[in-house]
């Protein structure tokens, strides 16, 4: 039977903390945007407290969540057991984007591994902790993390990140900013040319 939960109790954190996969769902206001759902891994979940919890972002092929969170803070975490017993859980809250370059992130970035091409933390207040029964959810066995991610923004160091990021990820597929002057104020500095001609 599915169940709310006033906070997330010790219980709870445990099982969610033992979840190897999560996924991330926003929306934009307009009727006709695009919603988006995400998966993530990579251990980069924290529970920060007993209604909220927070994830550490990584630069990917598109920034839709950063972008529908900042236009109307509206998102869901949903966890799902792979293993053991069924249980899905979701988690309902109000998004903050935390920028790295934001005075005071540093805190919030300790909570984290130290993966290459971290942009941002999302934090999540929750309004809503339920779950249900995830007996349709079928069986999978954990084999391991995929490295490709990481190793490719170690490739592209800190100037490519931020190359990238201003080329690719500067608003959602709807067109939805999706960072402010004070995450990115000016464009990146094109790449030094070899051969010396500019």
């Amino acid at each position: 039977m599915a169940q709310c939960f006033e906070e997330i109790t010790p219980d709870l954190a445990d099982w969610i903390r033992q979840q190897r996969i999560f996924f991330v769902a926003t929306a934009p206001v307009a009727a006709e945007g695009l919603i988006n759902c995400s998966p993530k891994g990579l251990d980069t979940l924290r529970i920060v407290g007993p209604k909220e919890v927070a994830y550490l972002d990584l630069t990917g092929s598109g920034v839709e969540t950063i972008a529908h969170v900042r236009e109307n803070g509206r998102i869901v975490l949903m966890l799902c057991a792979l293993a053991g017993p069924p249980r899905i859980v979701r988690l309902h809250g109000t998004g903050q984007i935390v920028s790295l370059q934001a005075p005071g992130s540093e805190e919030l970035a300790k909570l984290f591994p130290g993966l290459p091409g971290a942009r941002s933390v999302i934090r999540v207040r929750l309004k809503r902790i339920s779950d249900s029964c995830g007996f349709g959810v079928p069986r999978y066995e954990y084999l391991g993390e995929r490295d490709a991610m990481t190793k490719w923004a170690e490739s592209q160091r800190p100037d490519g990140l931020a190359r990238y990021r201003f080329a690719k990820n500067a608003c959602s597929v709807d067109g939805l900013p999706a960072w402010t002057s004070q995450d990115q104020p000016t464009p990146p500095a094109p790449p030094a040319d070899p051969d010396g001609h500019g």
